[in-house]
């Protein structure tokens, strides 16, 4: 259990794929000008993660060292062509909105990353539990810029629902606001990094907050100790 505790905590803070690694930064900055668009490549990755990881990890004693990346690289390629193939049949128009960023998750750094430093040296449960939680990692990281780059930008929240989910999911639109003119920065290329940036500022804050009080408590701790051998 300490091992998947270990790979939860990696996958979704330590060593985020997003935040920490800024891998796969080109489609993470380019399509999450809304929410919606967001998640359906957050969800495409998360899924392309666990099932390449799990595939590789299932071959891994039978591919020779000398090729085992190129091989890597036809496993992901496959894996991604069958999830292209699905979002093709039954999500079209969101699809054609992610367009190139779908089929180009072969080349995202965090796919091929994982198989060569995680799944082509452990089990398969254990690889295929990296995989969602590195893909869950950066499906949060894709969500949260989604959501504020589409709020801020035109003032509305999960706008196109529709488009992942199906027709009863016009409903979860929210209007957040309504105003003739947008902060139209927030969803051109320059708001992403902007807000990127301000995310991975907050995290660092929260980590710098978190070890400033580890050795305050460690000091108490001890000093509790020699008072009481003392006495």
């Amino acid at each position: 259990m300490s091992q998947y505790r270990q790979i939860i905590q990696q996958g979704l803070w330590q060593n985020n794929p997003g935040l920490v690694q800024l891998l796969g930064l080109c489609p993470l900055l380019a399509t999450s000008s809304s929410l919606t668009n967001a998640l359906g490549l957050g969800l495409a990755t998360m899924l392309v993660l666990a099932a390449t990881n799990a595939v590789i990890s299932m071959v891994r004693h039978q591919v020779p060292n000398e090729i085992r990346i190129p091989v890597f690289v036809m496993i992901i390629a496959a894996v991604v062509t069958a999830i292209e193939q699905l979002m093709h049949a039954y999500t079209f128009e969101l699809y054609q909105s992610l367009g190139i960023f779908i089929p180009l998750i072969v080349t995202n750094c965090v796919v091929i990353g994982r198989a060569e430093a995680f799944a082509s040296k452990n089990s398969v449960l254990a690889s295929t539990f990296d995989g969602l939680m590195m893909g869950l990692g950066f499906c949060l990281v894709l969500a949260t810029l989604g959501a504020v780059r589409e709020v801020l930008g035109q003032g509305t929240l999960f706008a196109g629902a529709e488009l992942l989910f199906g027709d009863w999911a016009k409903v979860l639109k929210i209007t957040v606001y309504q105003s003739d003119s947008h902060l139209l920065l927030a969803i051109l290329p320059p708001g992403a990094f902007l807000v990127l940036g301000f995310v991975i500022a907050a995290k660092n804050a929260i980590e710098a907050r978190r070890k400033a009080k580890q050795p305050a408590a460690a000091s108490t701790v001890q000093r509790a100790r020699v008072t009481q051998a003392g006495s």
